[in-house]
């Protein structure tokens, strides 16, 4: 007996074989990747079991529109589900004819007001804050309408368990991690119930005439670099895509150290690696943006990570669409080559 015989983990780690998934990558021809792709998009679809989600009408509501200057800031409650309403700012720039459209996921924190521009107790800022430096906002300063949706189990979306401290003395459980666990005993998961949300935005841009959805591009920082991979991989509509702070391999950072609960989906092992999923976005343009300091998504394994999409994508004769900027920073936006990136591949 060793001492590793005593850790659960190691029960498991033999089962890790993300190689011989059966819908990893493995093309070596153009044709056989288009193959591939058709076949892993719709087993992946399945696995996150996108079909058991019900599909409303979408009634977008109005609440406010803020006039900020050089943009508007409008925000919208839009119904997803039978029983989910998402709140969504929509940033329009007033000086740029016929502006491209990028969707901004945010990561954790308190939520998608954290990147258009506003403070926790919802009032205005004119100075960029954190990890996300109001990325939306800086993307409409770059010239694109800029979408931000407030993503499941953050910000105004989080469960209110307040009557759990004050009349129980409970301490009160993490929103996604209840959220989690709860999809799970469902057979689903916090990702999945993110990616219908995106599915269902997009279907309401395309109703929009002030808004260009033919040429869609989504950034996301984190959990929402997460979530623009999984709603890139599912929806074809999005034409390019930024990934700040999560492209890895998930043996190196998502189980090598704590992550939140929404980052998991049961039987995402048969899609292999997150390369495997990566290479569902080909041939569309990808920019992998990492801070050198990041200590949750190990530098070593990004640039392995990065290295090993590239091979995929040059398989669809596609290596020059994968672009990297692996900057001096931690945990944050970048931003500098990224919003040029957009502005290229979207124009």
């Amino acid at each position: 007996m060793t001492e590793r015989d005593l850790q659960p983990a190691f029960t498991l780690w033999p089962w890790y074989k993300p190689e011989d998934a059966p819908h990893a990558f493995r093309a070596r021809t153009p044709r056989d990747a288009a193959e591939w792709q058709v076949k892993a998009r719709a087993a992946l679809h399945a696995t996150l079991g996108l079909d058991r989600f019900e599909r409303v009408a979408l009634h977008a509501q109005h609440v406010v529109t803020v006039d900020k200057g050089q943009y508007t800031r409008e925000k919208i409650f839009l119904r997803t589900g039978p029983h989910t309403l998402m709140p969504v700012y929509i940033l329009h720039p007033k000086h740029v004819p016929n502006p491209a459209t990028v969707i901004a996921f945010a990561g954790h924190g308190y939520g998608v007001a954290d990147i258009v521009g506003l403070w926790e107790d919802g009032t205005e800022r004119t100075t960029a804050s954190g990890y996300h430096r109001d990325f939306a906002v800086a993307l409409c300063h770059a010239g694109f309408t800029v979408v931000a949706p407030e993503l499941a189990c953050f910000g105004e979306r989080m469960t209110d368990f307040s009557t759990l401290n004050q009349v129980m003395g409970q301490q009160v459980p993490n929103s996604c991690a209840h959220t989690a666990m709860l999809a799970f005993h469902m057979g689903s998961s916090v990702p999945a119930m993110r990616v219908h949300d995106a599915l269902r935005l997009v279907d309401y841009l395309e109703t929009r005439g002030d808004i260009d959805t033919g040429r869609l591009g989504a950034m996301g920082i984190s959990g929402g670099g997460m979530h623009t991979l999984f709603s890139g991989a599912i929806d074809q509509r999005i034409k390019a895509l930024v990934i700040s702070g999560y492209v890895s391999h998930w043996r190196d950072s998502i189980f090598a150290m704590h992550h939140c609960a929404c980052n998991f989906v049961p039987g995402l092992a048969a899609h292999g690696e997150m390369t495997d999923v990566l290479a569902l976005l080909a041939p569309r343009p990808l920019f992998i943006e990492a801070g050198l300091q990041d200590p949750i998504f190990p530098i070593t394994s990004v640039r392995a990570a990065s290295h090993a999409t590239q091979q995929h994508y040059a398989v669809f004769g596609a290596s020059q669409a994968v672009h990297t900027d692996f900057f001096e920073g931690r945990h944050e936006i970048h931003g500098v080559q990224a919003y040029r990136f957009l502005q290229d591949v979207l124009a």
